[in-house]
């Protein structure tokens, strides 16, 4: 049981073709749904004609926009600013102070990457050790950089609604082709995955992770692939099928017309 979505080139291309595929489905839902993106950086921003159209879209329907999305699996903007490790603690400082009204999650899975719960001590920076064990030269083994997002001391609770859909990422170091670099690979696992809210979004943000473990450790991009293990094509309030479909071919016209 599973749908395999045909390579893309981009982010809004995968996400236009996997609401397209999902969409036709039984009920507009699909169980393990499986993208792969081969330059999850190219396109990513509101001057792409496609990404500007989903992100007016989800605007005009009271939903969060595209980079907002993005954000919170990383806040490209203060890594630009700050650098790293030092956009590190701006982060905790000042976003999570704003964001964080009570002990439970802040809604940001960076959040999660940089400051996992333990029951004492201090607790680890997963992502930012896992650019160090890429950086060790003494590491051999290249398939060993797990990030896990679910917490089970968080998330397993009696709610019928709500918490995290990112459960696990899994960064892969890929042997180049001759004469060529190593590849920076990830996979991402979602335990649910609303479509037309999130998905793009989604992808943005983790290409721009992805892009911030190549910087730090000079690897070269590779592919993003996602395992939605639950994917919906979702009706956002006072949205009807229509609207959706209308929404994918004005994507696929604008992407011809960028294209051209």
């Amino acid at each position: 049981m599973y749908l395999p979505i045909p390579q893309q080139p981009d982010c809004i291309s995968a996400w236009r073709e996997a609401v397209r595929m999902v969409e036709a489905q039984p009920s507009h839902c699909a169980y393990n749904v499986v993208l792969d993106i081969a330059d999850p950086t190219r396109n990513t921003t509101l001057q792409d004609p496609g990404v500007a159209l989903v992100d007016d879209f989800l605007r005009q329907q009271g939903q969060q926009a595209v980079g907002t999305v993005a954000n919170t699996i990383f806040p490209a903007s203060l890594y630009h600013r700050y650098g790293a490790p030092a956009f590190f603690d701006v982060f905790q400082e000042r976003v999570l102070r704003r964001v964080r009204r009570n002990e439970r999650w802040s809604g940001y899975y960076f959040e999660r990457m940089i400051d996992v719960s333990v029951p004492e001590g201090k607790s680890p920076n997963q992502l930012w050790d896992i650019v160090g064990r890429i950086n060790d030269k003494k590491v051999k083994s290249l398939n060993k950089f797990e990030l896990p997002l679910f917490d089970a001391a968080r998330d397993v609770d009696n709610s019928p609604y709500g918490g995290q859909c990112l459960s696990f990422l899994s960064f892969k170091v890929v042997p180049g082709a001759k004469n060529s670099g190593k590849k920076l690979g990830l996979t991402a696992m979602y335990r649910n995955h609303f479509y037309v809210e999130k998905l793009l979004g989604n992808l943005i943000g983790l290409g721009r992770l992805m892009d911030f473990v190549c910087r730090e450790t000079g690897l070269d991009l590779g592919e993003l692939t996602i395992v939605s293990t639950r994917a919906e094509v979702d009706l956002p309030k006072g949205t009807r099928r229509n609207d959706i479909k209308t929404l994918l071919s004005r994507v696929r016209d604008a992407g011809q017309k960028y294209a051209a």
